[in-house]
């Protein structure tokens, strides 16, 4: 069934959620979701002033300080920026509200970062209207970072999640609930996302003013110190390289 914005509730938008999520760093599945990052950055983005769009406790955004970004940490989740303050007094964390961003700065930024962000921000409206503020931030030459679940997360068993539990992820269609259990933390109640097909992301960005300059779907080796369940052979995380769209002439 797909979830209308009114009724869908934001998993990570609860105290107590938030400070089990502030515990994590770059656990497991996690790893494969930021051990690329760098390389895809650095090969992608000139300057250094960043936005870190739904930085949650602020691990996204102490990742790009610590590649260099002078960051501001966006969330519409007061818990989680005030962790977020907690864990990195020196850091800059705002709380927002979908979609307003103006105050930012307009054409300001070399890049835009969402790491997971996407998986829990249900409607086609909604989630174009945020993308367009996000484009309007950035520069002529800025980039976003787009980093989100692939369908088969919730269909498969991971180091950092479980979704036997839940077959109904198996029908699931753009906008759906989907649900996981995430196992990198003490607390074990289902998680609730938005699933959304790579077809209807290429449609999201289109709509939103961006396409796609390069798309990446990390995996694990064999040799790396996990002890990965699906992670070597498909990909759980898509990470989408956005530029804006050339003004029509």
């Amino acid at each position: 069934m797909v979830i209308s914005e009114k009724y869908f509730k934001n998993t990570y938008n609860n105290r107590s959620r938030a400070e089990s999520y502030s515990k994590l760093e770059f656990p497991n599945t996690y790893y494969l979701a930021y051990r690329d990052l760098p390389v895809i950055i650095s090969s992608h983005v000139s300057g250094k002033l960043a936005i870190d769009f739904g930085c949650g406790t602020g691990r996204s955004s102490r990742f790009l300080k610590q590649l260099g970004f002078d960051v501001i940490g966006i969330d519409i989740s007061s818990d989680m920026i005030d962790i977020a303050k907690e864990l990195d007094p020196s850091g800059n964390y705002q709380l927002v509200s979908n979609g307003k961003y103006q105050h930012l700065g307009t054409n300001n930024f070399d890049l835009v970062q969402s790491i997971f962000t996407f998986d829990n921000i249900p409607g086609w409206k909604n989630r174009t209207d945020i993308l367009k503020s996000l484009r309007d931030l950035l520069k002529p030459s800025g980039r976003v970072i787009c980093l989100d679940s692939t369908p088969e997360l919730y269909t498969h068993e991971w180091a950092s999640f479980s979704t036997k539990d839940f077959p109904g992820n198996w029908h699931a269609k753009t906008g759906d609930l989907v649900r996981d259990i995430m196992l990198d933390v003490d607390d074990r109640r289902p998680v609730e996302d938005i699933f959304w097909s790579v077809r209807d992301y290429h449609k999201l960005f289109d709509l939103s003013g961006l396409e796609i300059e390069a798309k990446y779907k990390p995996l694990g080796f064999p040799d790396e110190p996990y002890s990965w369940i699906s992670e070597t052979k498909i990909a759980p995380w898509m990470i989408f390289v956005l530029r804006k769209k050339p003004e029509p002439v």
